[in-house]
């Protein structure tokens, strides 16, 4: 099975789960300084929005380098502590099953060619050392193990 096809099972799995979160629930931070369970979907919704843009633009250019974003200040900008809780899982989905098609139609040869032009180093979950080659496929795998890294977070606090 194509990893995009597993990603978008699991999309719709964990989506059927957090919406039987209260909106109060998503609310609660674990501390002062920690992000709520709808801050870090809020999180997650930022990072669908710059990863579907990588994902794109990694399709016609010859390396895996883009630009990093302030993770911390999309989240307070965009204030998702009081933003609707159903609204919030409903673009997450969304954008996430976009990514998923974006994924599955990613020609195999574009996934999987080799690069070491990147800057992987820097920007993923799981980092690649500079020089070292990588693929669109890895970046997008990384993509996916970062949601599940924050869906573990959220584990923990519900």
């Amino acid at each position: 099975m194509h990893f995009a096809t597993q990603f978008r099972q699991r999309i719709n799995e964990i989506f059927n789960q957090l919406s039987e979160i209260s909106p109060e629930k998503a609310r609660q931070k674990p501390a002062p300084d920690k992000w709520s369970t709808i801050q870090i979907i809020g999180h997650l919704i930022d990072s669908a929005n710059n990863n579907h843009r990588r994902f794109t633009k990694a399709q016609w250019q010859d390396s895996l380098v883009f630009n990093g974003y302030a993770q911390e200040e999309w989240v307070a900008v965009q204030n998702y502590q009081t933003a609707d809780w159903q609204l919030i899982l409903d673009l997450w989905k969304s954008y996430n099953l976009h990514i998923a098609q974006i994924m599955e139609h990613t020609p195999e040869e574009k996934l999987y060619k080799e690069t070491t032009n990147h800057n992987l180093n820097k920007i993923a979950m799981i980092t690649v050392p500079a020089g070292q080659p990588t693929s669109l496929a890895y970046f997008m795998k990384d993509y996916i193990y970062h949601i599940e890294h924050h869906l573990r977070q959220i584990e923990g606090m519900i």
